[in-house]
């Protein structure tokens, strides 16, 4: 009798910890999908606040702007939202180093992209990004890709796409090498979230992963400026700075729900939702830009961008 008691709470024991651990990855999961969602929606509406901006300034100034107005941002709320946060000194070269890259290089692409080729293009062809990040994290962090959700990150793709083909002509015409630069926006977008995830797992902190990473940017766009223009900061229409202003906080707290999704769930899991920000600058550009008409072909393209990133959550 004694016996079987022992076995019988044992396999509770187990049932328990099984469950708890259940709960647990379905929490965090659950966070990943909400930090992507946001993620995307702060990415695609900075996509259309800095259209706004470009109007009186160039891209390069604007960088200038953008970057270090989050940046600043984060500074002073640094006591607050840092507060009880663990500091792992072995964790800072990894993200110092991202931040030389990101995201400075791919706020000057996307900004130059925004000017030659419009919030639409420039946010959809950025849409490829997540085809970078799943296939770098299937081979360098070995995440595991099912065949529902290959499809889906390819529906939601082709559907993105699509919905950049019918671009009003006011927008300009199409450069092939104006093109270069989303493409190069969406490589860098695509290849850093699998290297966060990396350095994640060394310091498991979004927050200050995004802090020192700004940081970092900032130096590196305002280094540009000052050789540029012999100043830091450029002197520009006021609207221009508060545009860009607004767009760099904006980009930061897409980056910083994004860091914060990865760290909670998986890469193969985060792209393809982060990549529906498309959506989200469409429906803005139609809103403020108001020189977008809603077509059968963009809606057309809206459903296949929901169905394919319904099928990665399926998956």
């Amino acid at each position: 009798m004694l016996e079987r008691r022992d076995k019988l709470g044992k396999v509770l024991a187990i049932g328990g910890k099984i469950g708890f651990n259940t709960r647990r990855k379905t929490e965090r999961m659950t966070a990943a999908i909400l930090f992507a969602f946001a993620s995307a929606a702060f990415l695609g509406a900075a996509v259309v606040t800095s259209q706004l901006g470009l109007r009186t300034m160039e891209p390069l100034s604007g960088a200038a702007v953008s970057v270090p107005a989050f940046t600043l941002l984060f500074l002073l709320l640094s006591p607050i939202l840092l507060a009880g946060e663990p500091v792992v000194w072995r964790g800072l070269p990894i993200f110092a180093a991202i931040g030389l890259f990101f995201p400075a290089s791919l706020t000057l692409l996307a900004f130059a992209s925004n000017r030659a080729l419009g919030p639409v293009i420039t946010s959809t062809l950025g849409n490829l990004a997540p085809l970078f990040s799943v296939a770098l994290a299937v081979v360098l962090l070995h995440e595991p890709l099912r065949a529902m959700q290959a499809v889906g990150l390819v529906i939601a793709v082709i559907g993105a796409v699509i919905i950049s083909v019918t671009r009003p002509r006011d927008l300009g015409h199409w450069r092939s090498l104006a093109l270069l630069l989303p493409l190069a926006a969406a490589f860098v977008r695509g290849v850093i979230p699998p290297i966060v995830k990396l350095g994640l797992e060394v310091w498991p902190s979004p927050l200050w992963a995004t802090l020192i990473g700004y940081v970092m940017s900032s130096l590196v766009v305002l280094a540009v400026q000052r050789v540029r223009q012999g100043s830091f900061l450029a002197q520009e229409p006021a609207s221009g700075l508060m545009w860009f202003a607004i767009t760099g906080i904006g980009n930061g707290l897409a980056t910083l729900t994004m860091f914060a999704a990865v760290r909670h769930g998986p890469i193969t899991l985060v792209a393809p939702i982060v990549a529906i920000f498309p959506l989200v600058t469409l429906l803005l550009s139609t809103i403020v830009l108001k020189h977008l008409v809603i077509t059968p072909r963009i809606v057309g393209g809206t459903v296949l961008t929901v169905a394919g990133v319904a099928l990665v959550l399926a998956g």
